[in-house]
């Protein structure tokens, strides 16, 4: 078995994360991954999309490995996305690491994962999924 060796692509140091916060990093294609800097400075990233209505969670109160999106106040785990009950769904985690200051983050999956999701789309035109 040929197991796969992770190129990792830096895209931030660790200051340019706001304690207890989030910065946004755009892809060539898809939605933006969302780089958190949870309790103990400990790093995660998510697809920038919440798996309710879509909400952008780099916009979300991050509390411990916890971020509320901003929308419907979903609370997701950063560790591996899941939705905390009563709600049920999963943010796409992506792999990250931190070396030195450096945030570092799995090339291959910030090229090819959840490329099919899309953001929401709101107003009039919408359509209802319900």
């Amino acid at each position: 078995m040929n197991a796969r060796s992770t190129i990792w692509q830096a895209v931030c140091r660790v200051d340019d994360i706001a304690p207890l916060g989030a910065r946004r990093i755009a892809r060539e294609q898809g939605l933006g991954v969302a780089v958190f800097r949870g309790a103990g400075d400990r790093v995660f990233a998510l697809l920038d999309r919440c798996p309710h209505k879509g909400g952008p969670l780099s916009q979300g109160i991050v509390f411990g490995d916890s971020v509320a999106c901003p929308l419907h106040n979903w609370t997701l785990s950063l560790v591996d996305g899941q939705a905390k009950a009563p709600d049920v769904g999963c943010a796409v985690s992506f792999a990250c690491k931190v070396e030195g200051d450096t945030v570092y983050l799995d090339a291959d999956e910030l090229a090819h994962k959840a490329l099919d999701v899309t953001a929401p789309v709101a107003g009039p035109r919408a359509k209802s999924t319900c």
